[in-house]
């Protein structure tokens, strides 16, 4: 019973976290506007592709954020519960996720000839944009994974910023993301014998 009511209680602490904000401010929201509801971090670590598509981040309508509300809390608080996080909701950890990654990646040269955005949620990073294929795509991965708290990164950059895009855009929402199929390991030819 005791259990209970302490999760009842990080129910209630970790909605009040983010779900009273969102709802304030959802009087004055027209139908079908998109918004980051949540305040979820998402911001640009280079912006030198401008015709690379915006990737539609934490933005969402009113009645995607409503529909949100209920599962925002509930994956929240399971990693409190499962004993992986030290905070009651692990979407807590994202705006010290946000400013590490920011004060890790202060030099624009890395970057160079490429956009990218970086959403952050629930402990999960997003990378997406657009990038020439010489950019060290796995490099970046590396780095955004050894950031303190981050529990996965995705990375979604597309080569071309023409075509269907790995991501969502903000221009485009409901058109669903091109996924790559997943390439199979090479393995090495033995000659055959008769």
């Amino acid at each position: 019973m005791a259990r209970w009511i302490v999760w009842i209680m990080l129910v209630i602490a970790s909605g009040a976290c983010n779900v009273p904000r969102a709802q304030e401010a959802s009087s004055a929201a027209p139908p079908g506007e998109r918004r980051n509801w949540y305040n979820d971090p998402f911001f640009a670590l280079s912006h030198a592709i401008a015709d690379c598509p915006v990737p539609l981040g934490p933005m969402m309508t009113h009645a995607q954020m409503e529909d949100d509300a209920h599962y925002r809390v509930e994956r929240g608080t399971t990693c409190w519960l499962a004993h992986k996080c030290t905070k009651p909701n692990s979407y807590l950890y994202d705006a010290d996720i946000a400013s590490a990654i920011r004060a890790r990646f202060t030099s624009p040269h890395p970057f160079d000839g490429t956009s990218v955005w970086i959403t952050v949620q629930r402990r999960f990073v997003y990378a997406e944009g657009c990038a020439p294929a010489s950019f060290d795509r796995r490099a970046l991965q590396q780095q955004l994974e050894a950031i303190p708290d981050v529990e996965q990164v995705f990375m979604r950059i597309a080569a071309s910023p023409h075509g269907r895009m790995p991501y969502k855009t903000l221009a485009e929402p409901d058109t669903q993301p091109v996924t790559e199929p997943v390439a199979e390991p090479a393995t090495e030819q033995k000659p055959k014998t008769r």
